[in-house]
């Protein structure tokens, strides 16, 4: 193993102990426990020696001592189970606090980190660091650090109950076992590799699955299956075979280990029979130093057993604390601007920017909107539309130039703050597992019933609401799987309706409606955008002809600018767009 490799461990094992560290007084009430059972563990194998002593002599056996000596020794037995299973306890409670820690940062850190690098990742590798690497941390390491104190312990006291019974055979066991070790050591480095490169391939088929589950309306309505089962099997049997490989390996420490403890059972059994035969040991001391003997190589069987849980564990806690390393946001400024009193004027003075730095997006992009303006962006796909929303409301930071709000620059105010001026619809309508009432009021957990039934009304889903089973106090299922996508998006425009904000961003917001009830929404959205700014982006060009403004954007810059008529007018990119859409067959 590297320096460097060696390094890492150690830095990612002190870690775990401080997310364990406000868990030490069981932490420790666990190591003592550990400590009396080792002790009473070896305390058992001299009983039974001093019985078999007593028991050998050649019509001389002392029952008495022989009742009194199993009853301690039963005695004995019972207390090691006891302050085993306390000593259990202890830990895993440790271990599931620890842990609940740990996934508590990391739902946090989602909630820090910019959002580019949760569009960054696959989202189902995001669901397996957070379930399932967190798990192997309190399975393997945890538990398998308790393994390592209480072996420590045995091992120490093992030792010392040998040399009290006989130097020179403490001696040649303790010579021997540690080849066990060395055993232990070199397997561990060649099943680290596989188990870093199992964990890394569980994430990237967590992602495959999450994606796939998640569209098999899309999956079904292509003939995609037989695609998707290929592409899953490919992941699936590189799983399978650094799993294989990883758990080849891993399998080679205990034979191995078993192998050289069996050793030094032989070794102990040859110079414990010569060590009666002259008269320096008894039967039973000798029967209590075979026990001593397996005791002592024991801790190291426990270890080698344990290692596929730790590289695994640690292999999790790699991937678990990549997350938790990762850069938060830029903080918001302070003193941050009051963003309160807004009228709606917006000025964008040449920003730039790119989500990757070899490919320019948005380029010295420049615009000024009036207070109560409505303004339509219009273009091709890919054009920068819906990244120019996204900079509005700072999901990202421009490169280059500032985006002011009635004078004050958005950078000055706090994200919350910011983003309590809009309300937004988009395309891909959200809804949680939670009352019809809950969703609306998502953005104003305060309000009444009357409040969302208002709402409602606006939105044009009140009645449907109303006939629901249990009406507004009805569950609506993960995603609102139980609601057409129609239904869910008139939801999501409910609540923004709930919130009243000064200024409104509608992307694609009636694109799952069907005509007729677009007609009504699209009365709702005049009533409410009356009076504030609202950004309307927009494919289908004949719900944007009442826009004051058509911005018509096409690689990341406004190339035409104007309203609908004046737009036609100029026979230009915006003219060619709607009639390609509009354009009658002969």
């Amino acid at each position: 193993m590297s320096k460097k490799s060696s390094r890492s461990r150690k830095k990612t094992l002190r870690r775990i102990l401080k997310y364990a560290s406000p868990y030490r007084r069981s932490l420790i009430f666990a190591m003592i426990f550990a400590v009396l059972y080792v002790v009473l563990t070896l305390t058992a194998p001299v009983l039974i020696g001093k019985a078999i002593d007593n028991a050998i002599s050649e019509g001389n056996v002392d029952f008495a001592a022989i009742s009194q000596l199993l009853l301690m020794t039963g005695v004995t037995v019972l207390a090691c189970a006891v302050f085993q299973w306390l000593m259990n306890l202890f830990i895993n409670s440790v271990s599931y606090f620890t842990i609940r820690d740990i996934r508590s940062d990391i739902f946090a850190k989602f909630n820090s980190v910019p959002l580019k690098y949760i569009d960054g990742h696959p989202h189902g590798d995001l669901i397996s660091r957070i379930i399932n690497d967190t798990e192997n941390i309190g399975d393997g390491l945890l538990q398998g650090i308790t393994q390592l104190f209480s072996g420590a312990v045995m091992i120490i006291c093992t030792l010392a109950f040998m040399i009290m019974l006989n130097f020179v055979i403490a001696i040649v066991v303790v010579i021997i076992t540690p080849l066990s070790m060395f055993v232990a050591a070199f397997i561990t480095r060649l099943s680290q590799k596989q188990f870093r490169e199992q964990s890394k391939t569980q994430g990237e088929l967590s992602a495959y699955i999450n994606e796939y589950v998640g569209q098999q309306k899309l999956v079904k309505a292509f003939g995609y299956e037989d695609e998707a089962q290929q592409g899953f099997d490919e992941i699936n049997d590189r799983l399978l075979m650094c799993g294989k490989k990883a758990q080849f390996y891993s399998s080679l420490a205990n034979p191995s280990t078993r192998f050289v403890n069996g050793l030094v059972t032989t070794a102990v059994c040859i110079t414990g029979a010569i060590s009666v035969i002259n008269g320096t040991l008894t039967v039973g001391q000798i029967a209590a130093f075979i026990t001593y003997a397996n005791q002592y190589t024991k801790p190291f069987n426990e270890v080698t057993g344990v290692i596929p849980q730790l590289q695994s564990a640690l292999a999790g806690a790699d991937r678990v604390f990549e997350v938790l390393d990762s850069p938060d946001q830029l903080p918001d400024k302070e003193p941050s601007v009051d963003a309160k009193g807004c009228t709606g004027r917006i000025d964008i003075d040449r920003i730039s920017f790119s989500y990757s730095p070899d490919k320019p997006l948005i380029t010295d992009f420049e615009l000024h909107v009036k207070a109560g303006s409505r303004i339509a962006i219009v273009g091709p796909t890919g054009c920068g539309k819906t990244t120019f929303i996204n900079l509005l409301m700072r999901f990202y930071d421009v490169t280059k130039g500032d985006i002011r709000i009635d004078g004050r620059s958005i950078y000055d105010m706090k994200r919350d703050d910011l983003r309590s001026l809009f309300g937004m619809v988009l395309q891909e309508s959200w809804l949680y597992n939670a009352s019809v009432r809950d969703n609306i009021a998502y953005g104003k957990p305060d309000a009444t019933l009357d409040e969302v039934k208002a709402a409602a009304k606006k939105a044009f889903i009140n009645r449907f609401i109303e006939r629901m089973p249990d009406g507004y106090d009805t569950i609506i299922t993960e995603e609102g799987a139980n609601l057409s996508q129609g239904q869910r998006q008139l939801m999501c425009i409910a609540r923004v309706m709930l919130c009243d904000p000064p200024m409104l961003i509608l992307d694609e917001a009636t694109s799952s409606i069907d005509t007729r009830t677009e007609l009504k929404i699209q009365e709702a959205f005049n009533n409410m955008m009356k009076g504030r700014t609202s950004f309307i982006v927009a494919h289908r060009l004949s719900t944007i002809k009442e826009a004051d403004v058509i911005l018509v954007m096409k690689d990341g810059s406004i190339i035409e600018q104007g309203s609908h008529n004046e737009l036609m007018k100029k026979g230009g990119f915006y003219h060619q767009l709607y009639n390609s859409q509009f354009a009658s067959t002969k």
